[in-house]
This record gives C-alpha cells, structure tokens and sequence, in this order.
C-alpha cells in the first residue's frame, strides 16, 4: 500500500486510543509500503500528543523520531525535520517555531521574521521584528 499517511492513523497507533481503531492503525503500518509524511502531519502529530494526550515534551520528541524512521515513512526533508523536533526537544520552542527556525538555517536564509522572542534562543538564527 502507497498513501499520503493522515496524522490520526498515526495518534491512533501512538496512543492505543481508542483501543479497535489503534489496533487497525498498527496493522496498515506493519503492513504499508510506502506512507508519505507531510510535513504539516508532523505539526499537527506534536499538536495533538502534547495538548490532548498530555505527552511530555521529550517523548514527544522521541515518538516523532521513531516515526520518522520507520522503514515505509516517506518525509521530504529529514533533517529539516531532525533539526526542529531537536529545538523543539532542547530550546523548548512550540514546534511550528522550532521548524521556521530549523528551516532557515536549512535554507541558508538565516533569518525568521516573527514577533516571538523564543527564536532569539536560537544561536544560529536572526530573528527580525516587523516594524
């Protein structure tokens, strides 16, 4: 099986919640052969496991890396990926701010344009404040 993987096939295996729905989730991804994994899924996979299933940051972290490697997850950029669930995990950033930074160092860019000053903890990325 080839599919573009939704994010709750992936919180119903995580979590085993609810118990019929993880116990299918966990068969298709024995079973696939190649799942894509937006980017966007990844965002919201870190959304839903920090906010209703109330994981921890670092096994947050720690399950997304695991899905990342899964032999049949497809991602478009892996390190990028990497690099934010590691600001995510270590500057305690929310993750979409961890990805923005990870992405601008990853581009060559260097720089965010936002109002948050979380990113100023990130050394190798300039913020720049509207305005």
């Amino acid at each position: 099986m080839r599919a573009v993987l939704d994010t709750n096939v992936l919180v119903r295996h995580l979590t085993a919640d609810p118990p019929e729905q993880a116990a299918r989730a966990t068969a298709f991804l024995a079973g696939a052969e190649e799942l894509i994994l937006p980017d966007i899924v990844v965002a919201e996979l870190v959304y839903a496991l920090e906010t209703v299933y109330r994981v921890e940051r670092g096994q947050v972290a720690e399950l997304v890396r695991a899905t990342i490697a899964f032999p049949a997850i497809v991602v478009l950029d892996e390190v990028l990926l990497l690099r934010a669930l590691e600001l995510y995990e270590l500057e305690r950033l929310d993750f979409v701010t961890a990805y923005l930074a990870a992405g601008a160092e990853r581009s060559g860019v260097g720089a965010v344009a936002s109002f948050y000053r979380s990113l100023d903890q990130v050394e190798s990325v300039e913020r720049v404040e509207p305005g």
